[in-house]
C-alpha cells in the first residue's frame, strides 16, 4: 500500500524538482551541489534524508538514482540496470553471457550483468543484481552497437562481436558448449563476413581455431571454415575455461579437446 504523508523539506523538494525537470536519472554529489548551492555536509544530510524517504538510491560513491515519485516506498521499483551501467562509465559495453542474454542466444539467466570496460573497476551491487567489470585491453574493445533503454543509449557487444567474445572468453560466457549453442542458434542471423573481419582485427589465433573446429562439428558454414583454415603452430585449449582432462586432440585446429564431441554439442541431445 502507497505511503502518502511522506514530508519533504525545501532543499529536498528543490533537489527532487531539478532532477525531474532535467530528466537526470542519475546525478552525483557535484551535481547536487550545483542546484542546491548550499554546504558539503547539509548536501550530505539531504542526500541522506531523500535515501530513507526512498526517492534516490546510491549506485556507487558520490552516485545515485533517482526513483521516480509513483514507485511510493515499498521498494518494488527498480531502474534498468543497464541505464546504471551507462550513468558509471564512459567507455564500456554490455557484454559476454549478459549479451548473450539480449540477443536471445542462451537461456541461462546472468546472475550479475557483465560489463567490458578499458579501466580496471570492482564489482557493486544494486539492489540485488552484481554488476561486475571485466577489463579488456584498447585492441580488444571494439564491436559494440547502441541500443534504446528506457529512451536513453546503452551500449552493448553486437551479435558478431558478442561470438567472438564468447570463442575469446568462453570463462564468462557460460564455458564453450554454451558458445557452440549460441553460434547454432544465431546461424540465420550472424554477419559472417563480420566476424571474418573481427577476428581479423583481434589477431588471436586460439578463437580461429575453436570457430574453425565448432564450425565442423556443427557442419555448417563450410565457406567460412574454409577461410579459416591455415598452419597452425602448437596447440591451444578448446575450452580455456575448463583445462583439466585431455580428451584428444585436433591436428587440423591445432586444438587440445578437453571436451568430446558430444560434451560440446550436449545441447543437440546427444547422450
Amino acid at each position: 500500500m502507497m505511503t502518502t504523508n511522506i514530508k519533504f523539506g525545501p532543499h529536498e523538494i528543490k533537489l527532487l524538482f531539478e532532477l525531474e525537470k532535467e530528466n537526470l536519472r542519475t546525478f552525483n554529489f557535484h551535481q547536487a551541489k550545483e542546484i542546491l548551492s548550499i554546504s558539503d555536509q547539509s548536501i550530505a544530510n539531504v542526500l541522506y534524508r531523500l535515501k530513507k524517504k526512498n526517492r534516490i538510491m546510491g549506485i556507487e560513491k558520490g552516485k545515485y538514482l533517482l526513483i521516480p515519485a509513483r514507485s511510493g516506498i515499498e521498494g518494488h521499483w527498480t531502474e534498468d540496470v543497464f541505464l546504471v551501467v551507462d550513468s558509471l562509465l564512459d567507455d564500456y559495453y554490455i557484454g559476454f553471457l549478459s549479451a548473450m542474454y539480449y540477443w536471445n542466444l542462451t537461456e541461462q539467466i546472468p546472475l550479475q550483468v557483465l560489463v567490458a570496460t578499458t579501466k580496471r573497476k570492482r564489482p557493486i551491487k544494486y539492489n540485488s543484481q552484481q554488476i561486475r567489470f571485466i577489463t579488456l585491453n584498447n585492441k580488444r574493445f571494439f564491436g559494440f552497437t547502441q541500443i534504446k533503454s528506457n529512451d536513453h543509449s546503452i551500449k552493448i557487444s553486437s551479435l558478431e562481436k558478442t561470438i567472438v567474445d564468447g570463442l575469446l572468453y568462453p570463462q564468462h560466457c557460460g564455458r564453450m558448449p554454451e558458445v557452440a549453442k549460441a553460434i547454432w542458434g544465431a546461424r540465420a542471423d550472424v554477419n559472417w563476413s563480420q566476424v571474418l573481419k573481427f577476428l581479423g582485427k583481434l589477431k588471436v589465433s586460439s578463437v580461429v581455431r575453436r570457430l574453425g573446429y565448432i564450425l565442423h562439428k556443427l557442419d555448417f558454414q563450410k565457406e567460412v571454415k574454409e577461410t579459416l583454415v591455415q598452419d597452425f603452430q602448437g596447440f591451444r585449449w578448446l575450452d580455456p575455461s575448463s583445462q583439466n582432462k585431455v580428451k584428444g586432440y585436433s591436428k587440423e585446429w591445432g586444438l587440445i579437446l578437453n571436451l568430446t564431441s558430444e560434451e560440446l554439442l550436449s545441447w543437440r541431445g546427444f547422450s
